[in-house]
């Protein structure tokens, strides 16, 4: 899998959001689109967070020349031109995302072992038992070993109880130096967008 995160300030979100909206009847998805995660922070931040089966279709749309025109109307609607993030580098854990998701959060910070966060990621039966009302996610990860992790909730009132759980020790410890300095991004009005 391939993920795309399109990050930047943007207060024309009704425009924004119309726009995305029409991507697919108006640019068509392309082959080898898997769907997106969209949504604004409380103080204007936007996120879509696009994936695709591989860097090779990711690539292969952008240079669509449907697709260039779309985007330079995107880059238009934000305060700001938008900062993009790749990675091919991507785990998928729990139950993935979910357009039922309720509310999302977007975590982005830098790690220094991601083999770790990746390691405790792979061992699902702790977090469900811990956290039941995390549906899943993805992590992303860039060469530079900078990460974008999509966490899909049931709602975010379940999601501000679970962060009361106090982990088990071990766990806490990796959480705490794999997130520690990491900025959290919350999106409670997530919508999304899949191919099937």
């Amino acid at each position: 899998m391939f993920i795309q995160v399109i990050h930047g300030g943007c207060t024309r979100q009704d425009e924004l959001r119309e726009l995305l909206q029409t991507w697919r009847t108006d640019v068509g998805a392309g082959d080898g689109w898997l769907g997106g995660t969209f949504g604004f922070t409380d103080d204007d931040e936007f996120f879509g967070v696009v994936r695709f089966e591989s860097r090779e279709a990711a690539a292969a749309n952008s240079e669509r020349p449907e697709q260039t025109a779309w985007a330079e109307k995107l880059t238009a609607l934000m305060d700001g031109p938008p900062q993009f993030h790749d990675s091919d580098d991507v785990v998928v854990f729990l139950d993935g995302g979910s357009d039922d998701a309720g509310f999302v959060q977007i975590i982005r910070g830098q790690l220094a072992d991601a083999g770790r966060f990746k390691a405790l990621l792979a061992d699902p039966g702790p977090l469900r038992e811990m956290r039941p009302e995390i549906i899943g996610g993805t992590l992303a990860v860039e060469p530079d070993g900078t990460f974008t992790e999509t966490v899909a909730f049931t709602d975010e009132a379940s999601a501000r109880e679970g962060e009361k759980a106090e982990p088990p020790a071990e766990m806490r410890a990796d959480l705490e130096a794999i997130l520690g300095n990491a900025t959290f991004y919350d999106l409670r009005h997530p919508w999304f967008e899949s191919a099937g």
